[in-house]
């Protein structure tokens, strides 16, 4: 962990037994600070901004199947860039876009209560506010 930096942590959610969603600490991403999560699990937030959360509910192995698809889509897109070859691009950028559906990142919601996606709104701007705004003024 980083000098200074600080683990969340969120109450224990039987929905969403994994790190930073179930009572443990929050996910760190290749130390380049902690994934906020909403307490119901369904967005990141990032600069404070909404982004739709993988679905909890994939298998394991599926899930690990589609991050590494997604990953080899995003090494495909940086060689396309490189490359300067549009078509590469854009195919690339298609197999991005298929591997956020697959984990549920984006097409249909995978939340089946009927709420909104409210992906790339600002949290402010959202019912998640008062809980984001908390969470700056309970600071030590």
């Amino acid at each position: 962990m980083r000098a200074g930096a600080t683990t969340l942590f969120w109450p224990v959610c039987p929905v969403f037994p994994v790190a930073g969603l179930g009572g443990g600490p929050v996910r760190r991403v290749a130390d380049r600070g902690a994934v906020l999560h909403t307490p119901d699990g369904r967005y990141i937030v990032v600069r404070g901004r909404l982004w739709r959360a993988s679905d909890p509910g994939l298998e394991p192995e599926n899930r690990a199947r589609h991050v590494a698809a997604l990953m080899d889509a995003r090494r495909m897109v940086k060689s396309a860039k490189a490359s300067g070859d549009a078509a590469a691009l854009a195919e690339a950028r298609r197999a991005v876009d298929a591997a956020k559906v697959l984990l549920g990142e984006r097409g249909a919601v995978w939340w089946t209560d009927g709420a909104p996606d409210l992906g790339r709104h600002m949290v402010h701007n959202t019912p998640y506010a008062a809980w984001f705004a908390s969470l700056t003024t309970n600071k030590p």
